[in-house]
């Protein structure tokens, strides 16, 4: 039994999920339900991330208190995930008091590491808002690709900037030009893990291509030291002397989200969190593509730093870009699809479905409302719910839901244990596209075997192998059933109830006599 770790990214509390982050976030989900078939000890975790300037801009546009405003979207993800079957060993929350005790000790062990130290800055202040800025409440143009950014980052090409960096730096509230007063924070020196970070880079050459691009980009254009601390107002207090002032920089303490969430898990079931961590644990990280520098760069940085019995991740499952309609999704401009509209509108496993099978894992993938209806309709109703349902009908209509004890044929057998083998290795590799692809290949011979056997005229003229071809069939159904478990598990859940099966990455031989529980329609069409 091995101890699989897997962290979805923690989104940001100050505004709802749209489909991007769904679809960029999904894959988590079936990787730890795979694990759990496969008999591993998992870790499943993520969280709302609560800190930082865009939710206290929220706040006080809306004349509100930023525990209010993170709040309210916490609760908000956290019953989209629900009803998505996100099946999350624990989601929890920057703001909670584990959560802030363990990045305090985190930061107080820190400090104290060769890889940490004060140093006078310059920060950006408004001379017309008299007010120190914040990263994000400065604006200009990228010093890297001349594209509008701001001081936190350019969203165009990917740089980690500081608002010191920007060319023409502005104030966003007023427009006036920014100066720069000086401050000091606390640094983690990254630049002195230039080697330590190559290693690990050429350790994991199949990564995402992206994962592996944005990082050898980074290494190779020099490592830049950050401030791990800023004068801010919300946030968690930096625990050193002289900096009661100041909070912990969010992005060097919301990354280590995935460890105090690990660590509440471990003394909820009395284990050691270095288990976690031993020889026998894999630990998966899965966000979108614009967080890859703070999963490969950041927190093996800050893991490093702190030493101790701390590895680095092991898979980085990094996602492209999802699309609406061939246009970027703009929350701004409100070009998007919200999650929790279409949770209420969707079954989730049609959801499901369309965010893994067009999952953006090599390239940017577009949702259109024309496309998931097509796909709903002929993949899930009209292949997997139609084999499922006139396998299962026939054997109720005509053989009195008895399941026949006939013999499987062995090339079935052998497509079944093979696609065990097959998808498991795309799945642990994070290719789920390709995973999910290959069992709708089995799907599409089940039905083929089903129609060329023709039960419907051997039920007269050859009643065993009529038996026979519905046996096939229902160990079909039984088999694709475990498969599709990771991807499609509400769907999967009915028919485990039917068929009385295991839920156990290996073959099923269906034991039941009978088909006991009323069928149902799995899938309904879309329109």
């Amino acid at each position: 039994m091995k101890n699989i770790l897997i962290g979805g990214a923690w989104p940001y509390a100050n505004g709802s999920l749209h489909i991007g982050h769904i679809a960029a976030l999904l894959p988590g989900d079936v990787l730890a339900r795979y694990h759990r078939l496969k008999g591993d000890r998992v870790f499943y975790v993520s969280g709302s991330d609560c800190y930082g300037t865009p939710i206290t801009l929220r706040a006080k546009k809306e004349k509100t208190t930023p525990e209010s405003i993170s709040e309210h979207y916490h609760e908000e993800f956290y019953e989209v995930f629900r009803q998505l079957g996100f099946s999350y060993d624990l989601y929890s929350k920057t703001s909670c008091e584990k959560h802030r005790n363990f990045v305090t000790e985190f930061h107080k062990k820190l400090y104290t590491s060769e890889y940490t130290e004060e140093r006078k800055v310059k920060q950006a202040y408004c001379p017309d808002c008299k007010k120190i800025l914040t990263d994000r409440l400065a604006e200009g143009s990228c010093p890297v690709c001349g594209s509008s950014a701001r001081g936190d980052g350019c969203d165009s090409c990917g740089e980690i900037l500081e608002p010191v960096n920007l060319i023409n730096a502005k104030c966003t509230d007023c427009g006036t030009s920014v100066i720069f007063k000086e401050s000091t924070q606390i640094f983690l020196l990254i630049s002195k893990l230039r080697d330590e970070l190559t290693v690990f880079l050429k350790s994991h050459p199949y990564w995402r291509k992206n994962a592996l691009a944005f990082t050898k980009r980074y290494i190779d254009e020099g490592l830049r030291d950050r401030a791990i601390t800023r004068d801010l107002d919300w946030g968690i207090d930096v625990p050193k002397q002289g900096y009661e002032s100041k909070k912990i920089y969010i992005w060097a303490e919301n990354v280590l989200g995935y460890l105090s969430a690990a660590a509440s898990l471990c003394e909820e079931r009395d284990i050691a969190l270095k288990d976690l961590f031993g020889e026998d644990s894999r630990h998966y990280y899965v966000h979108g593509k614009d967080n890859i520098p703070f999963h490969t760069i950041i927190l093996p940085a800050l893991l490093l730093s702190h030493g101790e019995y701390l590895h680095l991740p092991d898979e980085i499952i990094s996602s492209e870009y999802m699309t609406l309609d061939g246009r970027k999704i703009s929350t701004s401009s409100g070009h998007a699809v919200w999650a929790k509209e279409l949770v209420s509108t969707y079954a989730p496993d049609a959801i499901r479905y369309f965010f893994i099978a067009n999952g953006p894992e090599k390239r940017d993938s577009d949702f259109s409302f024309r496309e998931f209806n097509i796909q709903n309709n002929s993949e899930l109703v009209g292949a997997w719910g139609n084999f499922v349902n006139r396998t299962l009908a026939f054997s109720a209509r005509y053989l009195d839901s008895v399941i026949p004890s006939a013999e499987i044929d062995e090339d079935i057998r052998n497509k079944i244990h093979q696609t065990f083998i097959s998808t498991g290795q795309k799945i642990e590799k994070g290719v789920l596209r390709e995973a999910l692809d290959e069992i709708f290949g089995l799907i599409r011979f089940a039905n083929t075997y089903y129609d060329s056997e023709k039960p419907w005229s051997t039920r007269t003229e050859n009643i065993s192998s009529c038996q026979k071809t519905i046996a096939n069939c229902i160990y079909l159904v039984g088999n694709i059933t475990v498969l599709l478990y990771p991807f499609l598990p509400f769907s999967s859940e009915k028919i485990t109830k039917w068929l009385g099966l295991s839920l156990k990455w290996e073959e099923q031989d269906i034991l039941k006599h009978k088909i006991t529980d009323k069928i149902t329609i799995l899938f309904n069409r879309t329109e």
